[in-house]
């Protein structure tokens, strides 16, 4: 699939929020509980750390973002951790198993590596095979399983502790 890979600009809000909100409304792949407004990611992103990485896939026509990621410090209270960074990917439901995620950590990785980071770490959830396949396939690692980690609607949900050396 034809895509340009860049990363966010304000402009991008309303196409993230198109592509999240699904996906936490599913309540299937996220721990994320509560969809964001146009509005709230226009101030996510704009109040987005210095050292963050955030890549958005979009359409060849640049048009309709696909697909994104973003890496965000570990820890700033303490510059022992300031080599690590959280990665989290979204694809839209209809881009999947396209290779959009492939191109998209290819990009994020480059950025990431010239922001400093050494190491990228991710919770995923036990459940949520397909993604602990995609980050398994960019090199990532299982290294534990935070048990009862989340709670959503009652319900308790494992998740998968993996990381990546750059």
């Amino acid at each position: 699939m034809a895509l340009v890979v860049r990363q966010v600009i304000l402009d991008y809000a309303q196409g993230i929020v198109d592509v999240l909100n699904p996906i936490i409304e599913e309540g299937l792949y996220t721990v994320l509980d509560t969809p964001f407004s146009a509005k709230q990611e226009k101030e996510f992103i704009a109040h987005f750390p210095k050292q963050g990485v955030f890549t958005v896939a979009l359409n060849e026509d640049q048009t309709n973002v696909l697909a994104f990621q973003n890496i965000e410090p570990f820890a700033s209270y303490t510059k022992a951790f300031s080599h690590v960074g959280v990665i989290g990917t979204f694809v839209d439901e209809s881009c999947r198993g396209q290779g959009i995620s492939k191109q998209l950590f290819q990009s994020t990785f480059d950025v990431a590596k010239k922001k400093g980071y050494e190491k990228l770490f991710a919770y995923v959830r036990s459940d949520n095979e397909r993604a602990l396949a995609v980050y398994r396939k960019q090199g990532f690692e299982v290294i534990g399983t935070a048990k009862k980690h989340a709670k959503i609607a009652d319900q308790y949900i494992d998740e998968i502790l993996i990381e990546k050396f750059l």
